[in-house]
């Protein structure tokens, strides 16, 4: 068995009968690929909801946070607009310090009962990722999420969980969890030039951010490299690589 027959991806399809939601530390997390699987997935008719863990408040150095993370939330928003999301919820769990706790899991968890998603998405939670050091808030991130994934789906776990009407949410279990950056990816959802385009007009949306980041690359070159690099793994000409694991 030859290695490019084991680094092959696997095609992954979701459609109208998926609901998926997405959680991450910050505004623009999810916009370094993961944003042209949702634009191809919203277009399947998949209902796909965004949580992000803080408002990135912390992220621009030349901005205060009172400025920063209002500008941050709001770019996240237009960005959702280029993929079909409607539904985007930021928690105000402190940028940059983030901490692996229960607090942080119940919160997730209750999204979770909320949503209930058939499908979770997170970032890796690595030290170490395909393209550098993991910052510690993603690692924070990917490792709360993978937890409160099965703390929504344990009756015995946060039991009292309640939504807005004040009424006890039932239990969810996702199906699967699919890790983007994942050390060995599994699966790939194949996109179109279209899903590409609006992929790459999400992260032209975080102009703020990205204008205070120095020899950051074009998001044309950045998403057309990623999902490229994928698509070849997967036989296609674009997608966007996932680790799969059942839940």
């Amino acid at each position: 068995m030859t290695n490019d027959h084991l680094d092959q991806l696997e095609l992954l399809h979701l459609d109208e009968a998926d609901r998926v939601l997405c959680v991450v530390a910050h505004p623009d997390d999810l916009e370094y690929g993961v944003s042209a699987a949702v634009a191809e997935w919203t277009d399947a008719g998949a209902s796909v909801s965004y949580l992000l863990l803080t408002s990135g408040e912390a992220g621009i150095d030349s901005m205060s946070p009172d400025e920063t993370g209002p500008a941050r939330a709001a770019e996240q928003r237009n960005a959702c607009a280029q993929v079909g999301v409607d539904d985007l919820r930021i928690l105000d769990f402190p940028d940059g310090v983030l901490e692996y706790s229960l607090a942080l899991r119940r919160a997730v968890a209750a999204v979770i009962r909320e949503v209930r998603p058939t499908t979770l998405v997170t970032l890796g939670w690595a030290e170490e990722m395909p393209w550098g050091l993991n910052q510690a808030d993603h690692r924070v991130a990917g490792l709360v999420v993978l937890d409160a994934a099965r703390d929504a789906g344990n009756r015995w776990v946060f039991p009292d969980i309640t939504g807005s009407d004040g009424e006890v949410l039932e239990r969810w279990q996702a199906d699967h969890l699919l890790v983007f950056g994942a050390s060995r990816p599994t699966h790939a959802v194949a996109v179109s030039p279209n899903s590409v385009e609006r992929s790459i007009a999400s992260l032209e949306q975080h102009k703020v951010y990205l204008a205070a980041l120095d020899d950051h690359p074009a998001p044309r070159d950045l998403i057309g490299g990623v999902t490229s690099d994928a698509g070849a793994r997967a036989g296609v000409d674009h997608a966007v690589a996932f680790g799969r694991y059942g839940l």
